[in-house]
């Protein structure tokens, strides 16, 4: 009757094996590490990088605990402080001889001490929070007048190229705002444009009326459009902000959406607050110009002599010098998309770039007087400046759509097109929030967080083993095998703990032990109606798994509701409350049958069960149940 199957057995000796193997991890604590990192996209951190940094670790006669490649960067970890640093100065001397323009990052980090073993299964410990680790957290507020005043200033643009395609004369086109006003002598003009606005700006709506003597036709962006642009400005601003924190060489930062206009960066473990300020407002700008291949400057390629007069030496993605003119053709206000592709022809990876009504015509001209000539696409960032691309122009470009090649990879034209298009901000951020917490309050915070779980965790063990004897002992091993798999389901998910998501752990184990109390107290109310111990334990587990189930369903559609609409810390407490509830319906109910099961299924002649006194009501005498 009380017997499990052998698979059912298995399914428990697997849940505990990996409950076991993906919490180890968070046990062997942190140790001091040094990462390294790409200062910019166009750089790779790759096996040759980590091959470096092993050998300038060698020259300074450091050895390291680990050093591994993995998300792109390459860490170190050593076994002190002091190696540490010593190990970050010499990263820096070998992979920075020129600070005034770095390739790499080279951070201090911390590094969890799990053995390399582990880290074969992909077993981690789970990320720590703002508050359990320290660090800076910035609320941004996203200027979206801005972005769309921005977006009006190009559909300006657009509309004065397509009116004077199709031969529509005006008497002027301006800006005002967030609208486009275009004056006209006579109707029938006004009656031209309009039809033709609303033909070819469908994201625009009209307003006729009167200015003076001329007619005034008012184009605003409707607000379905608006939003559309308010949400890409919003994407490109989190994409550039993921971009430049690399920079900082965080490994879990947190930058996410909140609301309808701002932004939430949290930065752990990063102390100085004015360099990430200088981060995150930091700001990119793209030009276009035209390379130098006058005999002059082929000279200064190679060094045999100055730079031409009117022109400029950059640095190509591979470290080879080219020669650009000062003069500056376009920037990346007139770019508005870039997005990876492939040639129809040569089925090469490549990127294609979509200009404004005003860059399409300035690019169209240059490129039709200057066929077989070289332009250079240049990013200045913190006013150092480097070639992206040189191609050879082949034909005329017009149409706006301009296609850069090169014999790239599939990745490269992917990072390309991301620095093109993220390069800069869609529009102004302004930081409103700031707050910074330190180490010591967060190791504080991990200390109070484990004494609450911990001692939370021996109170109710103690009081389920005097109230319920061995069926206690039983319901505290399944809280505690809950609590093992609810933070090995944690560490393989990668969640980010907090101090929420430990109060929702204690919460957990309050919650969890009620399955165990419902199915005891079943149990002997079975034991008071007569049954045998066999089947009150039968019954007592079948009939109180219906009420279980619907109270631990109602608690996970609250859980549900607050990871749905809640936010920050709100969502931090609700993954782990939801994620709890799963693993004690595991642990509170088939786990914990096993256990009895494994104890009395065998016992054919039980007489007894060690779950306490059971109270009989109609003789009014106690009956205690060995």
């Amino acid at each position: 009757m009380n017997r499990y199957p052998v698979w059912k057995y298995v399914i428990i000796v697997i849940a505990l094996l990996v409950g076991f193997f993906y919490t180890l991890p968070n046990f062997f604590g942190e140790a001091p590490a040094v990462q390294v990192s790409s200062a910019k996209v166009t750089y790779k951190v790759d096996a040759s990088t980590k091959a470096r940094v092993e050998e300038a670790l060698k020259s300074a006669g450091l050895t390291a605990d680990l050093v591994s490649l993995d998300n792109a960067s390459v860490k170190a970890r050593f076994g002190n402080t002091e190696d540490q640093l010593k190990a970050k100065d010499a990263i820096q001397k070998a992979l920075i001889p020129d600070t005034a323009n770095a390739r790499y990052v080279v951070a201090l980090n911390l590094l969890s001490r799990s053995p390399v073993w582990l880290t074969s299964l992909r077993a981690f410990p789970m990320y720590l929070g703002l508050d359990l680790r320290g660090g800076v957290h910035f609320m941004l507020q996203v200027d979206m007048q801005a972005a769309l005043a921005k977006k009006a200033e190009s559909l300006a643009g657009d509309i004065r190229t397509s009116l004077r395609e199709k031969n529509v004369r005006h008497s002027g086109i301006n800006r005002n705002g967030q609208t486009i006003e275009v004056r006209f002598r006579d109707a029938p003009t006004l009656a031209a444009a309009k039809a033709l606005i609303l033909e070819q700006f469908t994201d625009l709506q009209t307003v006729e009326g009167v200015d003076g003597t001329d007619l005034k036709l008012t184009a605003s962006i409707k607000p379905e459009a608006a939003r559309r642009v308010q949400d890409q400005s919003l994407k490109q601003n989190i994409t550039t902000l993921h971009n430049r924190i690399n920079e900082l060489g965080v490994a879990e930062p947190v930058i996410q959406q909140q609301g309808l206009d701002r932004i939430v960066v949290q930065l752990p473990g990063v102390q100085d607050t004015a360099k990430a300020k200088d981060i995150l407002g930091r700001t990119a700008t793209l030009e276009v110009r035209m390379v130098d291949e006058s005999s002059e400057a082929s000279a200064a390629v190679g060094g045999a002599a100055a730079v031409p007069f009117g022109s400029e030496r950059y640095l190509e993605r591979n470290g080879q010098p080219v020669i650009v003119k000062k003069q500056v053709i376009l920037t990346g206000e007139n770019l508005t998309d870039a997005q990876p592709g492939f040639d129809n022809q040569t089925q090469e990876a490549v990127v294609n770039l979509t200009l404004d009504a005003k860059g399409s015509r300035v690019f169209r001209d240059v490129t039709r007087e200057n066929i077989g000539k070289r332009m250079a696409i240049l990013l200045f960032e913190k006013g150092k400046g480097e070639v992206v691309t040189a191609p050879v122009i082949r034909s005329e470009i017009g149409g706006g759509r301009v296609q850069i090649s090169g014999r790239m990879t599939s990745m490269e034209a992917n990072d390309t097109a991301l620095l093109l298009r993220a390069g800069s901000l869609a529009a102004p951020m302004e930081i409103i929030e700031e707050t910074t917490i330190g180490p010591s309050l967060g190791a504080e915070n991990i200390a109070k967080g484990f004494h609450s779980v911990t001692w939370g965790f021996a109170a109710v063990a103690v009081f389920m083993c005097l109230y319920y004897v061995l069926f206690g002992m039983f319901s505290s091993i399944s809280l505690a095998v809950n609590l093992l798999l609810l933070v090995a389901v944690l560490s393989m998910l990668q969640a980010t703990l907090t101090l929420p998501g430990m109060a929702a752990m204690a919460l957990v184990l309050g919650m969890a032990i009620d399955s165990n109390v419902l199915i005891n107290e079943r149990v002997r109310e079975e034991l008071r109606n007569g049954a045998s111990a066999q089947a009150a334990i039968h019954a007592g587990y079948d009939r109180a798994w219906a009420t279980i189930l619907d109270s631990n369903v109602t608690t996970l559609i609250a859980g549900l509701a607050l990871l749905a609409f809640g936010s920050g810390p709100v969502r931090g407490f609700a993954v782990v409350h939801c994620l709890g509830i799963l693993t004690s319906m595991f642990s509170g109910v088939f786990f914990s049958r096993g256990l009895v099961n494994l104890w009395y299924g065998r016992q054919n002649k039980l007489k007894s069960l060690s779950i306490g006194t059971v109270w009989r009501p109609e003789s009014e005498t106690p009956v205690k149940s060995n």
